[in-house]
């Protein structure tokens, strides 16, 4: 797959039908290269990828992520082998284990160990039969991976990793243990916004939600952040090394970061100035197009 070297991830669930279709036109008229859309208890990821697909021409539509628990392996890769016949191509399988406070909270389901599970669902994939016209070209598949135990899963499983919320410094950890041929598709939230404390107060809202799931915190004191800066909203230090606000400079700087880390794609996440979480901040994403 020909992925370019930046995308959007964005939350598409707030927004009708109608509405997400002209987001990812408009999304593919400024250049980008993919669009990358969750799923948590929202739209079902690969219905709505087949609308999105179906209303764009180049752009690469990407799961960020689909939770394995949510369907067995067989029908997820029927997804991903119709998805890409029906598209060209252009649908990019991003799958996870999700987090225990979902699957088990919400889901009602049994939480097993990560790796050892994700390992067990892709070898579920490879075993799958399928009968269907088949995609010209193998799908390719990325799994979210932050620890090094899963990054190494997506190296030796799959086609690549796709680390969210985390920084410059985990993508040179990443990278190293990937090697050069695999797939490095990292997210990146962004604030175009110059004040300190202006930017940091609109991540704390966006990174509140985060800050109770495991895996994240168990990266993120990797990265040398400890429990205090994971408390609140998460302290300055937290909100400077995960997010990318200031000026457009500023957050282009951030980007080269995590290229010269080794990332090959960088799929960002606007987070919008006026505070309304589920708005599309366009001034960000037509700038950082240009």
């Amino acid at each position: 797959m020909k992925i370019g070297k930046l995308g959007v991830w964005y939350f598409l669930d707030g927004m009708p039908a109608t509405a997400a279709a002209e987001a990812a036109k408009r999304i593919e008229s400024l250049g980008y290269s993919a669009l990358w859309i969750p799923e948590t208890i929202g739209r079902h990821p690969f219905v709505h990828a087949s609308w999105l697909l179906a209303n764009t021409e180049s752009l690469i539509v990407a799961t960020g992520i689909a939770n394995i628990y949510h369907r067995e392996p067989g029908v997820t890769l029927a997804a991903q082998n119709t998805l890409n016949e029906q598209s060209g191509g252009r649908f990019l399988l991003g799958m996870g284990v999700s987090h225990k406070p979902l699957v088990e909270g919400v889901r009602g389901l049994n939480y097993g160990p990560p790796v050892a599970t994700m390992r067990t669902y892709l070898e579920g994939m490879a075993n799958a039969p399928y009968q269907g016209i088949a995609p010209e070209v193998k799908p390719a598949t990325v799994i979210a991976a932050l620890g090094p135990k899963m990054l190494q899963l997506s190296r030796d499983a799959c086609d690549g990793a796709h680390p969210y919320f985390s920084s410059p410094d985990h993508t040179a950890m990443a990278s190293e243990i990937l090697g050069p041929d695999k797939m490095l598709c990292v997210e990146q939230k962004i604030i175009l916004e110059e004040d300190p404390a202006k930017a940091r107060d609109l991540a704390r809202p966006v990174a509140q939600m985060y800050l109770g799931l495991p895996n994240y915190r168990n990266n993120w004191l990797r990265m040398g952040l400890d429990e205090a800066d994971l408390e609140n909203g998460g302290s300055d230090k937290f909100i400077d090394a995960t997010f990318a606000w200031g000026s457009l400079a500023k957050i282009r700087e951030r980007l080269e970061e995590h290229y010269a880390a080794g990332a090959t794609h960088v799929c960002i996440q606007p987070v919008n100035p006026s505070g309304q979480m589920g708005d599309l901040h366009w001034q960000a994403l037509e700038a950082l197009a240009e």
